[in-house]
């Protein structure tokens, strides 16, 4: 999975904070992550997704959630940006982190349901999956940055992936819809250098202002 290495350089104001995580865990920060399921004005309160531990008679003990989801975008798919911590469930040993808050803080990490943050543009350095062989492998600096396949990034365009985009041409009887197809995917960002020998890379992303 891709990871993000500790340095970062981000505005607060790029964070959203109102989406839970939709998807297998644990899951990395570096996550590109699109809108499974969306926010609207009517949820006001947190659910309840189930019992802490065991349930007892007269006892409540809930964790609670975001009703709005995020999941890994797919090559070339619109996203909303990538994580900023992981999602995980336990730690190194197998505990279970729902009971240790402390250490969940210090991995810098949020439960599967609660809200984590997502970034929507900064400078990031990215590691991406496989190493040498991550989707990013190759990169120079100004190559353009994409969305790859599982929540990755890339640097190899998809075409034809947004076949149900519509738009209008002008046709026998007047304009119509038509499906787009043969469109490349949508630049994310921009390589600021090439990777090192750590399979890391600096780059500058961009979710708020897809080009073509």
């Amino acid at each position: 999975m891709a990871t993000l290495r500790p340095f970062r350089d981000y505005d607060e104001k790029d964070v959203i904070n109102l989406f839970a995580w939709s998807g297998a865990v644990p899951t990395n920060r570096g996550t590109v992550v699109k809108i499974q399921r969306g926010y609207l004005a009517t949820d006001t309160s947190p659910t309840m997704i189930g019992a802490v531990g065991a349930s007892y008679n007269n006892t409540v003990s809930q964790l609670w959630g975001a009703y709005a989801k995020v999941a890994a975008a797919g090559a070339g798919e619109a996203a909303l940006g990538i994580l900023l911590k992981d999602v995980r469930e336990t730690d190194e040993n197998g505990e279970a982190l729902k009971f240790n808050p402390v250490k969940l803080g210090e991995m810098d990490a949020v439960l599967s349901g609660q809200a984590v943050p997502v970034v929507t543009r900064g400078i990031f350095l990215y590691s991406g999956a496989g190493g040498a062989s991550s989707l990013m492998s190759g990169c120079a600096a100004h190559d353009k940055i994409y969305v790859g396949a599982a929540g990755e990034l890339t640097i190899t365009a998809t075409i034809g992936s947004l076949t149900g985009r519509l738009y209008y041409m002008t046709g026998v009887g007047g304009n119509y819809l038509q499906a787009a197809g043969g469109i490349t995917s949508p630049v994310v960002g921009e390589c600021l250098g090439g990777v090192d020998t750590n399979n890391c890379v600096l780059v500058k992303l961009n979710f708020n202002d897809y080009r073509y």
